[in-house]
């Protein structure tokens, strides 16, 4: 696993997507899928596109919500990350446990996950393929990629189309009341770090009886 990544240049997203490809196949070939060398699903496969407000959180966290999400979900849940691609990956890393998870992204270059990937832009909330079904997830996990209410408010429409009930939402302190009025989550004691700092205090908001608190 690369380790440094701060060493690593930045690649373009275009570029990106075709050593990953090479990656994989490579990969294929050499029927290491999970022993060791490039994991598919590990952040630093894919780099954080600022230009889309992406900030990937820090390992510890992603793991923390990964795990929550489980624990909440249940034994053969279902679990969907609206704009929480590092969870995501974290949910991968599980491969084989007892769940399923989809991610709901904007940017295309998730779609090397194949099946589990939806495109999802918040302006058009309920603009979701015929078979993601309303409330056929045990839970979702969303973290919105602005600080806005209008962007809270239209990703709530989605989070309530999804879920059965179960709601983990991530985004900025600031969003506190507007959180409450929308989804009916309060805030917890749990606080996720990114791994880059940034500069508004971000924490995460349940409407359920979690271990984040």
């Amino acid at each position: 696993k690369m380790d440094d990544d701060d060493d690593i240049p930045q690649l373009s997203s275009h570029t990106l997507a075709a050593l990953q490809e090479f990656y994989l196949e490579q990969q294929q070939r050499e029927g290491m899928k999970n022993s060791q060398g490039f994991n598919q699903y590990s952040i630093g496969s894919i780099e954080e596109d600022w230009q889309l407000s992406q900030f990937w959180y820090s390992d510890e966290t992603a793991s923390c919500l990964a795990n929550e999400a489980v624990v909440a979900a249940g034994k053969g849940g279902r679990i969907a990350c609206v704009s929480a691609p590092s969870v995501y990956q974290k949910l991968k890393e599980q491969d084989g446990k007892d769940f399923s998870v989809c991610i709901l992204e904007y940017d295309r270059r998730f779609s090397v996950y194949g099946e589990e990937f939806i495109f999802y832009d918040y302006n058009h909330p309920l603009n979701l393929p015929e078979n993601l079904l309303p409330h056929s997830f045990d839970i979702v996990i969303a973290d919105p990629p602005y600080l806005s209410e209008e962007c809270l408010q239209k990703t709530a429409e989605t989070i309530k189309y999804l879920t059965k009930g179960k709601i983990l939402l991530c985004t900025g302190a600031i969003m506190e009341e507007q959180a409450a009025k929308h989804l009916g989550v309060k805030m917890c004691k749990f606080i996720p770090k990114h791994s880059r700092n940034l500069a508004n205090e971000f924490r995460c908001y349940v409407n359920y009886a979690s271990g984040l608190d």
